[in-house]
């Protein structure tokens, strides 16, 4: 494994009019670029099942986007934004802080945070509901937020907060995005910014997927603010990953252990969940009693080979002596060239940022052919990052 990897070598040009702002008007209309096996084809997204091979079974993030950001006015007329990123209390589990009632707990990227003063409460209203902000901690962002009614937070920021999108769409959000920055399976509350590969499945492309036997299911991601932090260092090993919470039931697990079948990712949130669950199965063996938690670095310590049945095999186990359904959990887990993949055999992904981890992700599992295929999606006219085209990548 090198020690070294060059971000400069990981840099290409993105003219700004490539960047999608604003979705395509029907989401299965997107286009398709295929690269399998060195070979690149160019289709619609509503023809996705005509280039998957018959074996696969795709894994999809079921995360929703939430209306992180949340904006207070002051009596001078300062505007406040809070953006919400991970919850303190009562809870660090998302599932657990979105049914909270009267109060909750935040870190947040505060905007405007130099006209907050220490001690002074914000506060906001809103048919009939009163929110406060008071902060906690100026250093980490830690806010506590408490609300005059029960309902859940999950309803209250249904009322007061905004979506948030990506900070490259210089736009304010609009009426449209509430539906499209969201796939149509989005099912548990919790991410602050989109899977974006799945914003191209429509029900009906769900359909031809069950009409060729091509088999589907579920795991959770929410996906953070960190999925759009630069690499800000010359070595890429030097940057430091985000966590995301994770959950998977143990029918998906038990999913991965089918014989004969092609794994394919419905994005690098989902690859990032996939190839973790195997590190979990590795770290269990070597102590059963393991959280659910990978670093940046797990994947890299030296290990003797392990098959992906043995691993994911004692995630059962573990779960079994446990008596779990589910498993909640954070990764860190940083994917770049030399990796080694355990489970993931094919990837549909969206066209991402130069010199960033999502790119280091697609050049370690196609090589260096990324800029093949980003040089020719340029060529083509494809619309780049979160409301751009998608592609299907076959090493």
């Amino acid at each position: 494994m090198s020690s070294i990897i060059y971000m400069q070598d990981y840099i290409y040009n993105l003219p700004t009019d490539k960047i999608a702002t604003h979705p395509i008007s029907i989401r299965d209309e997107s286009k398709l670029l295929v690269y399998q096996k060195g070979e690149i084809q160019h289709a619609a997204f509503k023809s996705l099942v005509d280039f998957l091979p018959q074996n696969s079974f795709l894994f999809l993030n079921d995360t929703k986007v939430i209306p992180a950001r949340i904006h207070f006015q002051k009596n001078t007329g300062a505007e406040i934004e809070i953006f919400l990123l991970s919850p303190v209390k009562p809870s660090i589990i998302m599932a657990d802080v979105m049914l909270a009632t009267s109060t909750c707990t935040w870190q947040c990227v505060i905007g405007n945070l130099k006209r907050w003063k220490d001690g002074q409460v914000l506060s906001k209203n809103v048919h009939g509901i009163s929110v406060t902000a008071s902060l906690l901690d100026r250093s980490t962002g830690i806010v506590e937020l408490s609300w005059n009614t029960q309902h859940s937070f999950a309803e209250i920021i249904a009322v007061l907060g905004v979506t948030p999108l990506p900070p490259y769409i210089k736009r304010e959000t609009s009426r449209e995005d509430v539906n499209r920055y969201q796939t149509v399976y989005s099912h548990y509350e919790g991410a602050v910014a989109a899977p974006t590969a799945g914003l191209h499945f429509t029900e009906p492309i769900l359909e031809s997927l069950k009409r060729k036997g091509i088999e589907k299911d579920f795991l959770t991601l929410h996906v953070s603010a960190g999925t759009f932090q630069p690499v800000k260092t010359e070595n890429a090993l030097e940057h430091t990953m985000h966590h995301e919470q994770v959950v998977v039931n143990r029918k998906s697990i038990e999913n991965l252990l089918k014989p004969n079948q092609f794994v394919v990712a419905v994005g690098t949130t989902s690859m990032r969940t996939l190839e973790s669950l195997y590190w979990y199965g590795v770290t269990l063996l070597e102590n059963p009693d393991s959280e659910f938690v990978i670093s940046q670095y797990d994947p890299y310590k030296k290990r003797a080979p392990l098959p992906k049945a043995k691993a994911l095999q004692a995630i059962i186990s573990y779960m079994h002596s446990k008596g779990l359904t589910s498993l909640t959990g954070r990764t860190s887990i940083f994917i770049y060239p030399g990796y080694e993949f355990k489970i993931c055999q094919g990837l549909i992904t969206n066209f991402h940022l130069p010199a960033s981890t999502l790119i280091l992700l697609v050049a370690a599992f196609i090589g260096d052919d990324w800029r093949k295929i980003y040089d020719e999606a340029l060529h083509n006219n494809y619309r780049f990052l979160s409301y751009g085209d998608s592609s299907l990548l076959i090493p």
